[in-house]
């Protein structure tokens, strides 16, 4: 079973930039689809931005299209999320996760629906000041 480290949250203020990494033990079916969600206190987790690790093709939410961009390193085995221009409400715990393509009928990497994703990092901290 894939084991998935997130790093680099931190505290900053609006309009900085962080690049959160997430480290895989290991690519492989269960990682066809890689993504990034968040969870603010109070409220559901949802997707940010996510990856379909075979073809490149990515997804994001509106809220965070055009600041946010995902990427992937395949010899390192490495998620990123590079986030620029946060604003207060980017605060959350941001976490890393993955699924494979087809998951219970569901065949896509669209993060929009966390309840697809199997595998789940235990979260770094984004705290964005005003």
């Amino acid at each position: 079973q894939v084991q998935l480290a997130e790093s680099g949250g931190g505290s900053v203020q609006a309009g900085g930039s962080l690049r959160l990494s997430c480290a895989a033990s290991m690519f492989y079916y269960d990682t066809n689809c890689m993504g990034w969600f968040r969870q603010a206190p109070g409220k559901e987790r949802e997707g940010v931005a996510s990856i379909t690790t075979g073809t490149g093709a990515t997804y994001y939410a509106d809220s965070v299209r055009g600041r946010f961009a995902i990427s992937l390193d395949k010899a390192e085995k490495k998620l990123y999320l590079q986030v620029d221009d946060l604003e207060p409400e980017d605060t959350a715990l941001y976490y890393c996760a993955a699924k494979p393509y087809c998951r219970d009928g569901f065949c896509s990497c669209d993060g929009a629906n966390p309840r697809f994703w199997i595998h789940w990092g235990k979260g770094t901290q984004v705290t964005v000041s005003s």
